[in-house]
């Protein structure tokens, strides 16, 4: 018995930080969508109690820094269940990215085995599992549009946004999520319009959701890295609607309506970055069977 499950990457439309909270988390808020650049999962049903990883990509780990891995664990202690999975992760989706690859796989399995399990689980309870393993797996379990609050474990779902592709572009270094939020300075900040940015996409405007793009956490991690900041203005330059760096980085990301144009921006990134994508704006719920 095995199940497949797409695990899509995500991007944010808007982010911003509140206030840091008394248990030394920040308050978050921002609005997150899906896009059509997504690692495959295959759940393989075992007879024996063990988890196994497996993947051919070398920066994907095989034990208990695996996300999918502790998503397996996790339900496997929760509900008591002594059977075991062996988790094959196709991965496409670039590693420390700040496109929740890690947060999504793990999100696809607690899915995967709801259904391989037949566990009966709910999808806001598998996001109550989810919230205990990373902050944006909740998100990733919708597999949808939705805003995030809290730590990014209180979901409300949105409609998808209007179709438009999604030019990607990843450089070669790692930014650490921690690490960009300890130097994060509230004070500094030009905060996101959260709440246009929501009516934005209910009204499917796409002008409205271009105008209303932004990430608080540039104000860190485009200072420090500059690199980050350089594909950011060629995106801009090369006529995107807009250009927004995606989670703590180091990936930028531009939006277009018009394929010629998505192309353009592809090309003349290649030259510049290894990682480029080009793909389109999901928002919605996929399965692959």
């Amino acid at each position: 018995m095995f199940v497949l499950e797409k695990a899509p990457a995500k991007i944010n439309l808007s982010l911003d930080v509140l206030y840091k909270r008394p248990d030394n988390y920040h308050e978050i808020e921002m609005v997150m969508t899906t896009i059509d650049l997504a690692d495959r999962i295959e759940l393989i049903g075992l007879d024996e109690d063990r988890i196994i990883i497996e993947s051919e990509n070398r920066f994907v780990p095989n034990d208990e820094r695996n996300l999918a891995y502790r998503a397996a664990r996790l339900l496997k202690t929760t509900l008591g269940i002594k059977q075991g999975v062996k988790i094959k992760i196709e991965k496409y989706i670039p590693v420390a990215a700040g496109l929740a690859g890690g947060s999504s796989d793990a999100a696809a399995t607690l899915r995967g085995l709801n259904r391989l399990w037949s566990l009966g689980l709910t999808t806001s309870q598998l996001a109550e599992l989810g919230s205990k393993i990373g902050s944006d797996v909740s998100f990733c379990v919708y597999n949808s549009t939705a805003v995030a609050r809290g730590r990014g474990e209180r979901i409300t779902e949105l409609k998808a946004p209007p179709a438009c592709w999604v030019v990607l572009a990843k450089p070669v270094m790692g930014v650490s999520t921690q690490t960009v939020y300890q130097k994060l300075k509230l004070e500094n900040v030009s905060h996101p319009d959260t709440t246009g940015m929501i009516e934005a996409i209910k009204q499917s405007d796409y002008e409205a959701m271009c105008e209303r793009i932004g990430n608080v956490l540039e104000s860190v991690t485009l200072k420090e890295y500059p690199e980050v900041l350089q594909i950011k203005k060629l995106m801009e330059q090369s006529g995107a609607d807009a250009v927004l760096m995606s989670g703590s980085g180091p990936t930028v990301f531009s939006i277009v309506r018009q394929e010629s144009r998505a192309y353009r921006i592809y090309n003349s990134l290649r030259g510049f970055c290894n990682e480029v994508y080009m793909v389109r704006m999901l928002g919605y719920h996929q399965n692959l069977d």
